[in-house]
């Protein structure tokens, strides 16, 4: 199951283990079942502290709710996680951690978090629906793997949708990752430590806010953790002034992109890998992190004493010297009927994500970018049949790429076509009208699924009135970075400077932080910090 190399280095991660732990399986006489065993196999003959244990037998004993399953345990204890398939693909890494942490090998959680999770009463079971292509589905697993290890009252299944398809289409599961917790829907969409406790604990949210509070002011204060705001805390926070980052999701928008293949000097890796390695980087450097916090109004230093402010959702108030402004961009809605109620119902934005769950269905992709284009290349392995939309008259892609999608025999391709509508039966998608342009002829095509890839939009609507924007909503941006508004600074995606490349953001986020440290050498002390 697993090659050398992969054999060799779970074997040196399985040396971190100090607690004996068991891999109970549950199987049937599926090919899956044999190839989860073989899994299995192969990790056991790793580590002297991991083996099989048989099923639990015998009067009174619940067969497992499904096969092919295996639950990770700690022998002699309640302490466990549930995987129901192979974790395989984006899910090996949780298998790793799953394994690490089960064996005594402690979660990267902070303290204060740590007893935030001890505290929690009642009995918790939760169930993630996920896809092995999912660059979001690991961080929801892992964050609540890890719950499940620091709290016995807290259970956790990690269902592969694929594999479970009938039970995916009972339960109208439409986009992954899905969370329920004891039987009810909870969650959908990426999700971290943070979040779920936000959801499970009602009061965290305030004393989130009264910390936050009491935060002493920044000298720079970055909005965003993507690929800007982190080259703008690293550059910011190697000049020796106090630094702070918040974002609500560490990483953005690049969380969600499967293949990078032009970054100098790294000729490939993946979204979720290459935010990984921005985090760490970031860490090593003195950078308050303040994630899973949602930014919502600017007010700009002249109405401070010389001190920004930026609230937060939750009420908190964060002050800083100077304030960078990298909050990137979302993917673009097509604004037609029905998009906004089948929104992960049959309209879906992420081809990695959902695109294992209409396997063997007829499928449509709205834009002829690259990103479309790439989407419905991936798309035509997994599903019956995909449905290009594109408006203009012809596909804007790269010609590699529309060459590669013209040679596959199940994409059928409209240019010159104008979304209308997308239709549904209440409950899930059915279709979508589109309209051609050059004939005003409207046709149908009956699908199970929509995915949308026309392009990015701005994360800037909490920024009107307070710096100049742009007609298409960007932070209008000067050579070095600067607003209209002194020390408010701008970088990456959100702003109007030209091509939304990660490796142009980098370079955006690190000439931003030294305009701010430039603008701070320059500038007198606030009255706020000179008393």
């Amino acid at each position: 199951m697993l090659d050398d190399d992969l054999k060799t280095q779970l074997q040196g991660y399985l040396q971190r283990i100090t607690r004996p732990i068991a891999l109970v399986p549950s199987v049937d006489e599926s090919p899956a079942s044999s190839e989860m065993m073989d899994l299995l196999r192969d990790v056991a003959a790793l580590s002297d502290l991991v083996s099989i244990a048989e099923p639990p037998t015998g009067a009174g004993t619940q067969p497992a709710a499904r096969s092919p399953s295996f639950r990770i345990e700690r022998t002699g204890t309640d302490i466990g996680v549930t995987f129901a398939g192979i974790p395989t693909g984006h899910e090996f890494t949780s298998l790793v951690l799953a394994l690490l942490q089960v064996g005594g090998y402690p979660p990267k959680v902070d303290s204060e978090t740590v007893e935030r999770i001890h505290a929690l009463g009642g009995e918790y079971r939760f169930e993630t629906y996920m896809s092995l292509s999912c660059q979001s589905c690991p961080d929801v697993v892992q964050a609540l793997n890890a719950l499940a290890v620091l709290n016995p009252r807290i259970s956790h299944v990690a269902i592969d949708g694929a594999l479970y398809q009938s039970e995916v289409e009972r339960l109208g599961i439409m986009a992954v990752p899905s969370i329920y917790l004891n039987g009810q829907p909870f969650g959908q969409g990426r999700m971290g430590v943070d979040e779920i406790l936000a959801k499970l604990d009602s009061g965290s949210s305030a004393r989130d806010a009264a910390r936050l509070d009491a935060k002493a002011p920044y000298d720079v204060l970055i909005v965003g953790g993507g690929p800007a705001g982190a080259a703008a805390a690293i550059y910011a926070a190697r000049k020796g002034i106090r630094t702070g980052i918040v974002a609500e999701r560490f990483g953005g928008q690049v969380l969600d992109t499967l293949g990078i293949e032009n970054f100098i000097s790294v000729s490939q890796t993946e979204g979720p890998h290459f935010v990984a390695a921005l985090e760490e980087h970031v860490r090593q450097y003195e950078v308050d992190i303040l994630n899973s916090q949602r930014a919502e109004k600017l007010v700009p230093a002249t109405e401070h004493g010389g001190l920004a402010q930026v609230q937060l959702a939750n009420g908190a108030r964060l002050s800083a010297r100077t304030v960078i402004l990298a909050t990137g961009a979302r993917w673009r809605n097509v604004d037609v009927p029905g998009e906004q109620t089948y929104r992960n119902r049959g309209v879906a934005y992420c081809p990695h994500c959902d695109g294992p769950l209409y396997k063997g269905k007829r499928v449509a992709v709205i834009g002829g970018g690259n990103s479309g284009v790439e989407a419905a290349i991936d798309l035509a392995g997994i599903v019956e049949h995909v449905t290009l939309i594109e408006f203009a008259p012809q596909l804007k892609a790269d010609a590699v790429l529309v060459a590669r999608l013209g040679s596959l025999p199940n994409v059928t391709v409209h240019t010159n076509a104008q979304t209308t509508e997308i239709t549904g039966n209440g409950d899930r998608v059915t279709g979508l009208s589109y309209k051609d342009r050059a004939t005003e002829q409207v046709h149908h095509v009956a699908l199970a699924g929509i995915f949308v890839q026309i392009g990015l939009v701005p994360n800037t609507e909490w920024l009107k009135g307070s710096v100049e924007l742009s007609r298409y909503g960007e932070i209008v941006v000067n050579a070095r970075g600067e607003t209209n508004v002194a020390g408010i600074f701008g970088a990456g995606d959100a702003t109007t400077v030209p091509f939304k490349q990660i490796i142009i953001a980098t370079g955006d986020g690190a000439k931003a932080a030294l305009s701010a440290f430039d603008h701070l050498i320059r500038a007198p002390l606030p009255m706020a910090l000179a008393a």
